[in-house]
């Protein structure tokens, strides 16, 4: 009997993956669920916390930027975990991701912006 070896591909393998990276994986998840709150939090300490820093329009303009990195960060959250979910079950590297640079750069401006209005103020 000839036994032939078959070698299954990455593409078509499905095995769960150690439950220590799963469990990695949903912290690292949560991890930015709470970023991501912590922006929505700041959007709502800018307009009502933060009367004589600046004016109102300019404190809605930069609450709705950190509200919308809050909402941007928990839908990439998501698609983050997944990927690296889907990525561990199927053997393969984990895939790249722009989010925690991107997110770097949002809130290192949104922090100039408000050090500049307290600066000015």
């Amino acid at each position: 009997m000839n036994m032939e070896r078959v070698e299954v591909s990455a593409v078509e393998r499905d095995e769960e993956p150690d439950y220590r990276f799963s469990l990695a994986n949903e912290r690292t998840f949560l991890a930015y669920l709470r970023t991501a709150l912590a922006l929505d939090a700041g959007a709502l300490a800018v307009v009502q916390l933060l009367p004589d820093v600046a004016s109102m329009p300019v404190r809605q303009i930069c609450a709705v930027v950190l509200g919308t990195l809050g909402c941007v960060l928990s839908v990439a959250a998501y698609r983050r975990w997944a990927a690296n979910q889907r990525a561990m079950r199927k053997g393969a590297p984990l895939p790249r991701s722009r989010v925690m640079a991107t997110s770097a750069v949002v809130v290192a401006c949104a922090s100039l912006v408000a050090v500049l209005l307290v600066a000015l103020s």
